[in-house]
């Protein structure tokens, strides 16, 4: 196998992920993200609006279909996991809690051992909430 082959065998690893949130509502998606997030479009064009954040992009588009709602979708690290579930509290985002084997939230936060073994974290603090369209998005500290 040559270079070149080695190459297209992995020019995945080399593009940039952008996470896509499906939206029934634009409009009211754009409030929830002002309103709520504290974020503004970058960039938009019809039937799409285009965030970034720490270096990365996220799109959120006009789509019939529908997220169920049911695990993260696209998450935020932060470095104060309270001071942001605080803060979007305030801003009148709700957390979910969540009290199944092995896994419980307290006051919205979950403590997870284990996350992130390889970055050298031993665990995350993490909270999720749900976006204006039903997209599941979560926060979370690592610690070490």
């Amino acid at each position: 196998m040559d270079d070149k082959d080695t190459d297209s065998r992995h020019f995945l690893a080399r593009g940039q992920v952008a996470t896509r949130l499906p939206a029934h509502d634009l409009e009211r998606a754009r409030r929830f993200y002002s309103e709520k997030l504290g974020l503004e479009p970058a960039d938009e064009r019809p039937g799409g609006l285009l965030y970034r954040c720490g270096g990365t992009e996220f799109a959120v588009y006009r789509s019939t279909g529908s997220s169920p709602g049911t695990f993260t979708q696209m998450g935020w690290q932060v470095e104060d996991v309270e001071a942001v579930v605080a803060e979007l509290r305030r801003r009148g985002v709700r957390f979910e809690e969540v009290d199944v084997p092995g896994f419980h939230t307290t006051n919205g936060i979950a403590d997870i051992e284990g996350h992130y073994p390889t970055k050298g974290f031993r665990g995350e603090r993490a909270a999720w909430f749900h976006d204006s369209e039903g997209n599941l998005l979560g926060i979370g500290e690592p610690y070490v």
